[in-house]
């Protein structure tokens, strides 16, 4: 039994092989299907993005697996289960067609649950269940379904064993999808974070599969879980000691505080992956369960916080030592009032110190959260049996009943997590987007090294942001660029030995490279001053940075960005490659002038020369002027607004020019004359009346062709409907008014009015 792998040449349907699963489950062979997309016309002109080729009839494409070691990705999205080549997504990609059956989509819709399109066969889990197989669930059409899939070697499959599709994991899949999960394939045993009914109002941490008796949380139990929304789950060793591994589950849930207007709060919880449950309490259930409170805010001058409650992802930024992994999180705060996103980056040290800490207790008149001082019994709740504590206890039904109890009662810890120096690395509000995932990479620069943040929205973009020290344990974000790569929410996924990134949405996948260098323009100043720990200015252009490389002419400078220290010599070239274009407005109309400096830090100022004059001032943005991030627009032009227009940016005390405008103004009258003279349009091709060829000589001779082939297509429309000039005109005005202004891509030379 083999999988059939798509041939590159293949673009279209081709047959399929049924398999089967055992107990009445069927799957669909590896095999070929496609259909050409396309990637927006940036980043493929650049070739820094490679999107996968292969259209299929799916959603909710999720990236749930990277298997390095065999070069392959896998990805889950609606009905279908997809391994991708690392290095090339689009090469001999192997497929899986795997539907809920036609019996299961109908009583589903007929349970009224497809008002979404949830009725179908989501693959929420792929992980490795041992050197030849992967574990795969599906929602199944809110009846979960599960199977081992032979993962394979590259291109071939070899023939895989049928394994039960029912069994322990049909009781804990959800149906719109699985949000917190791991495998611990060296003990076969598969712990998720979901909600087990229907109806989705019983939420649990479950521990099915392996050898170990089967756990849950405590179910219907506030106090534990409350309408919690998992994001992730994470083996994170406390010690050399295995016994004392823990299973950290990173969730958002509603407080249980305020039941009229809840609030939402961030939670990081654990349990020992030896729990065995209680002996005459919590039977089947954890005894090593806690949970305390994740903070990520800012904190203001007058001791109040500013708080992004509602956690979205998690990044694990392994270390050396593999028991304190560096953790960011990225956050929400989604008000009436406020909204925004921020990035916290938590220690496990300050985790550790806080789940070490006070357990949090009810007391007092008001039933006020007070730290609990009463008599602590043995051992202390949540320590796991056969470790450094408790050696003597081989299993948690060894725990006397008063420390069942007590972690019964007592489950959260009084203290919160606060992030590294107390607040955030990257704070967005007041705009119209939220952070949703983040991949986070350690960038070695020439003065150090540095992180870089890849941060997905919630509108398709990838935002690009590297994290600067600053003094007084202070540090400072810069956004070095933000791609636009899909139209829908994103999510990030990022292998660090291949330096490579992907990006999955409801539509597609797609793999970025994590350096544009060639954006950065063609002198020393502008690479200098993108700041890209990636690439550095080579002496002829700006590219890929390497440590191992030692020339002379290499600049780099992430930290100041001072293009008049390390671009010595090459500062002359600076102001070559800014662009230079003539463009043409009417009297009363309104022209839009197109300046962006490649930073994002430079400010901007326009400078006027007019005609008959050698004089440069500023232009003053007030009246019929305005500034926009993409340039100046000017509305009811005059004969005055005639002249050349600079635009300067200044960035660390360099300044440079990046584009210049030559604006002319032509008189309403003039050209209204020519597109009304006649009510018969002369014979094409024709030679033009006396009016026209005086409007001509007000032009310069480059202009004349562009304003001929204008008017010509001007009469050849009203040569085909009824003379009907000045509505004619009227029509043209409202046209040029909904051309978009954002000329991104004009040449040198651009003629024109809007």
């Amino acid at each position: 039994m083999a999988w059939k792998v798509a041939s590159p040449l293949a673009r279209r349907p081709l047959a399929r092989t049924k398999l089967g699963l055992g107990h009445g489950c069927t799957r669909e062979g590896w095999g070929p299907w496609g259909a050409d997309t396309f990637a927006p016309t940036e980043l493929k002109a650049t070739g820094t993005a490679h999107f996968f080729n292969f259209l299929l009839n799916s959603s909710d494409y999720r990236i749930l697996l990277k298997d390095e070691d065999h070069d392959r990705m896998y990805v889950g999205s609606k009905d279908y289960v997809l391994s991708l080549d690392l290095h090339d997504i689009n090469r001999e990609p192997l497929i899986i067609h795997w539907p809920a059956s036609q019996q299961r989509i109908e009583e589903c819709i007929l349970s009224g649950k497809n008002s979404n399109g949830e009725c179908g066969n989501f693959i929420r889990l792929i992980q490795p269940w041992n050197r030849t197989h992967l574990y795969v669930c599906g929602t199944g059409a809110y009846n979960p379904i599960c199977a081992f899939v032979n993962r394979g070697r590259k291109a071939q499959v070899r023939g895989g064993r049928d394994e039960g599709c029912e069994g322990s994991g049909r009781r804990w899949v959800d149906g719109t999808g699985w949000v917190s999960l791991a495998l611990l394939s060296a003990d076969e045993e598969l712990y998720a974070g979901v909600y087990i009914d229907f109806m989705g109002t019983d939420a649990a941490i479950f521990r099915t599969m392996g050898k170990q008796t089967a756990m849950r949380t405590d179910q219907y139990n506030s106090r534990w879980l409350n309408d919690p929304a998992f994001v992730r789950a994470q083996l994170i060793p406390d010690s050399s000691e295995r016994n004392d591994d823990k299973l950290y589950f990173f969730f958002r849930e509603k407080s249980a505080d305020a039941p009229l207007s809840p609030g939402v709060y961030s939670r990081i919880g654990r349990i020992c992956l030896n729990d065995d449950g209680g002996h005459c309490c919590l039977v089947n259930k954890w005894s090593t369960f806690l949970k305390a409170r994740l903070v990520c805010s800012v904190p203001g001058p007058d001791g109040i916080e500013t708080h992004f409650d509602e956690l979205q992802d998690v990044f694990i930024q392994q270390t050396q030592d593999t028991k304190n992994p560096v953790i960011y999180a990225v956050f929400s705060a989604s008000g009436s009032v406020f909204k925004g996103s921020a990035v916290c980056v938590y220690s496990m040290a300050d985790i550790r110190m806080v789940f070490n800490g006070p357990f949090a207790h009810k007391e007092g008149p008001n039933y006020q959260w007070m730290p609990y001082t009463g008599k602590m019994p043995y051992p202390r709740p949540g320590t796991c049996p056969g470790g450094t504590f408790t050696p003597s206890m081989k299993s948690t039904k060894d725990y006397p009943d008063e420390v069942i109890n007590f972690m019964r009662a007592h489950p959260l810890m009084y203290h919160a997590v606060y992030p590294t120096h107390r607040q955030p690395l990257v704070v967005r509000t007041n705009v119209n987007y939220r952070f949703t995932t983040v991949a986070v990479d350690q960038v070695d620069a020439a003065d150090g090294r540095y992180e870089v943040l890849f941060l997905g929205t919630d509108r398709g973009t990838v935002q690009k942001v590297i994290v600067l020290p600053r003094d007084d344990m202070e540090t400072e974000e810069l956004m070095l660029e933000e791609i636009e790569v899909f139209k829908v929410r994103v999510s990030l996924s990022y292998t660090l030995c291949r330096q490579q990134l992907y990006v999955s949405s409801a539509v597609g996948v797609t793999h970025l490279a994590l350096h544009r260098c060639d954006v950065y323009g063609e002198a020393c100043a502008d690479c200098c001053l993108a700041r890209d720990p990636y690439c550095a200015w080579d002496g002829s252009a700006c590219t890929r940075y390497s440590a191992s490389s030692k020339r002379r002419s290499r600049r780099q400078d992430v930290r100041h960005g001072n293009p008049i220290r390390q671009c010595r010599g090459y500062n002359s070239n600076a102001n070559k490659n800014a662009v230079e274009a003539v463009q043409y407005g009417v009297e009363g109309s309104t022209a839009f002038l197109e300046c962006q400096p490649r930073s994002p830090q430079a400010s901007v100022k326009w400078l006027l020369q007019k005609d008959n004059s050698d004089r440069r001032k500023e232009l003053r943005v007030e009246g019929r002027v305005l500034r926009t991030e993409q340039g100046l627009l000017l509305r009811a032009l005059q004969l005055t607004d005639s002249g050349l227009y600079s635009c300067t940016a200044t960035e660390n005390n360099f300044k440079h020019t990046v584009t210049k405008v030559q604006l002319r103004v032509l008189s309403s009258r003039a050209v209204h004359a020519v597109l009304v003279q006649a009510e018969t349009p002369p014979g094409l091709p024709g030679a033009p009346t006396p009016r026209y060829q005086d409007l001509l000589q007000l032009l310069t001779q480059p202009e004349m062709g562009l304003l001929d082939q204008y008017c010509q297509g001007y009469w050849r429309h009203t040569a085909a409907s009824p003379p009907q000039p000045l509505a004619g005109l009227k029509a043209k005005e409202q046209q040029d008014q909904k051309k978009p202004r954002n000329r991104r891509n004009h040449q040198p030379e651009t003629y024109g009015h809007t």
